[in-house]
């Protein structure tokens, strides 16, 4: 059995006691902490306009609390995918609990999604109301939350240091910018 010993980033390996020259692919990365950090902080971003953009698709599910099932399901894969952006570990009951507790603490939410997704059983009139109201009240959630874990994930944070009442300070602002994102999306679409 040959045995071969690498020295450390030289490019030079001992088999039998001759050195050989070889490639040394280095393992360090050659990006600036700053620029990798903007890198993550747009991809991250991006996540969650997508996301977003996502969500207002649920709104023309048709079915009453399937498109509350939905909703949930992408904002879970839209925390998943920017944990692992941050490369912070992702257990899907933790971060329900908290999605929850966070969505759940804003009165205009929590009674409008369920209220939007019954009014769907209304002919016409309440198929159409309850599918604006879930398109945007579920994606302006969705981009509320996605905003407020990004920026929890840029500080540092994790899922099981992350603070409910901290955060639902910045989920009604946040709430508001993500029903003017919409707009202004479905606005440039129509365009």
């Amino acid at each position: 059995m040959e045995t071969i010993v690498k020295t450390a980033n030289t490019g030079k390996e001992t088999n039998a006691g001759k050195t050989v020259e070889v490639e040394v692919e280095s393992t360090e990365s050659s990006k600036d902490p700053l620029e990798t950090r903007i890198e993550r902080l747009t991809k991250a971003h991006e996540s969650v306009k997508n996301y977003t953009m996502a969500s207002v698709a649920v709104g023309f599910i048709p079915v009453p609390l399937v498109d509350i099932a939905a909703l949930t399901a992408i904002q879970l894969k839209m925390l998943n995918t920017i944990a692992k952006d941050y490369d912070v570990p992702f257990s899907k009951n933790i971060v329900k609990s908290l999605l929850s507790s966070l969505v759940g603490s804003s009165v205009a939410v929590t009674a409008a999604i369920p209220f939007g997704s019954w009014f769907k059983v209304v002919p016409i009139i309440g198929q159409t109301s309850g599918m604006i109201s879930i398109a945007l009240i579920g994606s302006a959630s969705t981009y509320a939350v996605g905003k407020i874990f990004v920026g929890h994930f840029e500080s540092g944070g994790t899922f099981l240091d992350f603070n409910i009442e901290k955060a639902k300070v910045h989920f009604k602002e946040l709430y508001e910018e993500g029903k003017a994102f919409v707009s202004m999306n479905r606005q440039q679409t129509n365009n």
